[in-house]
């Protein structure tokens, strides 16, 4: 069952990101278009990841110490809205799966709830039949000893039963 629910969880990804793609391009043009939206949300996080593969593409490379030039503000820009449509995007994914894991845990809880009435329920009916048996079997005994005091019937003459 686990590995049938992969595929259904991927397809659910993608349709969320399919889904969310317009209002994080939405974001992203509204972005580039406002200039405190630009220069305070998108530029910050595009030169930092600038600065931070350069870096590291630099490292592998075996050059060290060597300064890092920023992004023109275009370039940033543009990068900055599509870090910040990505973000978007896998926010609402991770809200979705989040969403979907509450929903699953809130049903498994409900049927375990329905269990233990379920079996709660069954060991007071057989709690009810134990006592009702010990009731029968003792009610039986007291028939059986009624029988055995009752005086036995007089042989029939010609030694035959009625």
């Amino acid at each position: 069952m686990v590995v049938g629910a992969f595929p259904i969880a991927k397809l659910l990804y993608l349709g969320v990101r399919q889904m969310s793609k317009p209002v994080a391009n939405r974001i992203k043009a509204g972005a580039v278009r406002s200039e405190f939206f630009k220069n305070y949300v998108c530029l910050p996080p595009a030169q930092l990841y600038h600065w931070i593969e350069m870096r590291s593409k630099m490292r592998i490379m075996g050059f060290r110490g060597s300064n890092i030039k920023p992004l023109n503000e275009e370039a940033a820009a543009e990068l900055g809205a599509e870090l910040l449509g990505e973000a978007i995007i896998f926010l609402i994914g991770t809200g979705c799966m989040v969403l979907e894991y509450s929903r699953q845990a809130s049903n498994a809880a409900r049927k375990e709830e329905e269990l233990s009435q379920t079996i709660s329920s069954l060991q007071t009916q057989l709690g009810e039949l134990a006592l009702s048996t010990e009731i029968m079997d003792a009610q039986l005994r007291e028939v059986n000893r009624l029988l055995l005091s009752l005086p036995s019937p007089a042989p029939h003459p010609g030694g035959q039963k009625c």
